[in-house]
């Protein structure tokens, strides 16, 4: 396939869309009290318009898997559509109760978004740039995390929510309009269609390959859900304060977006896809033990920034290996890794949760789970063949 059947712009138009579900979903979360104090409700109630994501995900990810495949321009545009929708619908009352529906239709269009990354490469660009394709759409979803932190940064009051909302909602309806006129153009690179009914899904599951991958990111995702969601209690003993928390953390995706953006396209064009994960999970397990150990600003600081660029990029990874194995039934697959990753998050953080009053031994579950992945990485690698070398790049247009 020569450079001319790659599709970039639809590329890039799905990862502003991707972008926009994950600023959209964590728009209170760094204004949680002053939002709480805006609706005259508890900040529990404000934590539950995040939480109410992981919870839908879990529910939704097959059924959005098995209409991606079915029906991928006309899911996927409906996907953008309703997060658009839900991010207008949160203007309409300045009350919590909006608020909540805007969140639950965005939660609900999120799985046909972030599961089509697979579909949109797989369709639009050719095969040698696939994971460059799929490491920007990885990307695109931690850079929509860095610029809810960076509003909610700029606009902290809670007289200034409705502008806040305002930003997400207008980013949201532009990215949707984008993305819908660029599948009006069909990609070049055919798909079959998987068998009606769950016929998607008994081929995506029925390869234990896929069910790896499923175990596999179970764990990365736990870890770094669990630190980014208490990561400012469990320091907070150790003199770290909250302000200084919320600066590491946000360094902490700045360089997980950098590592989605590079380190998948290098762990396949040199064969590392199983060397890289490796190496985030101990970098992860390490960090942890510093932290339970000698917790600290700095310690803190290096640790989580090393986790964010060695550890996120597991994601990509896993999808763009989702990619090469799944074939017809990549939508249902790349809902399996969302699932399950979301499903890692709740499990880990929960426990975690529980011991947020002991830093020391909550850090050491977060490093537990980390090292999990290990011994599910070993079990993968006589499932991978020899693959041609690659060139990445979006130089195709």
């Amino acid at each position: 396939m020569n450079q001319r059947t790659s599709r970039w712009s639809a590329v890039i138009a799905f990862a502003f869309v991707g972008a926009a579900t994950q600023l959209l979903w964590l728009t209170f979360a760094p204004v949680t009290t002053a939002a709480a104090e805006h609706y005259g409700v508890s900040e529990s109630a404000i934590g539950w318009l995040a939480n109410v994501f992981p919870l839908l995900y879990v529910v939704l990810a097959i059924p959005a898997g098995l209409l991606l495949d079915r029906w991928f321009s006309l899911a996927l545009s409906a996907g953008a559509i309703l997060t658009a929708v839900g991010g207008v619908i949160r203007l309409v009352g300045d009350d919590f109760a909006w608020v909540l529906i805007g969140q639950t239709l965005i939660a609900v269009a999120q799985p046909l978004v972030l599961n089509a990354i697979t579909g949109i490469t797989g369709r639009y660009l050719a095969e040698q740039y696939r994971a460059a394709g799929i490491a920007v759409g990885s990307a695109s979803t931690f850079g929509g995390m860095i610029l809810a932190f960076l509003l909610g940064a700029i606009l902290p009051d809670g007289d200034q929510l409705p502008t806040l909302i305002a930003i997400g909602a207008i980013f949201a309806v532009v990215a949707a309009v984008v993305l819908v006129l660029a599948l009006r153009t069909p990609g070049q690179h055919h798909h079959a269609r998987p068998p009606a009914g769950l016929g998607a899904l008994r081929i995506a599951w029925s390869d234990p390959f896929i069910r790896r991958l499923c175990l596999l990111v179970f764990f990365p995702f736990g870890t770094f859900v669990a630190l980014t969601t208490f990561a400012q209690p469990l320091l907070e003993p150790a003199g770290v304060s909250s302000s200084t928390t919320s600066v590491v953390l946000l360094l902490n995706v700045v360089a997980g977006v950098v590592g989605c953006a590079v380190l998948p396209i290098v762990a396949a064009k040199r064969g590392w896809e199983l060397s890289i994960p490796a190496v985030g999970g101990l970098a992860a397990a390490m960090g942890c033990v510093a932290m339970a150990l000698a917790p600290g600003a700095v310690v803190a600081g290096v640790a989580l920034v090393l986790i964010g660029f060695l550890l996120l990029p597991a994601l990509p990874i896993v999808l763009e290996l989702t990619e090469r194995r799944s074939g017809a039934a990549e939508g249902t697959a790349a809902g399996l890794i969302w699932m399950s990753g979301n499903l890692g998050g709740l499990v880990v953080a929960t426990v975690v949760g529980l011991l947020v009053h002991h830093p020391g031994p909550a850090f050491f579950i977060a490093a537990i789970a980390a090292v999990l992945a290990l011994p599910v990485l070993a079990r993968l690698r006589p499932y991978l063949h020899p693959t041609p070398v690659r060139e990445f790049g979006p130089s195709g247009g």
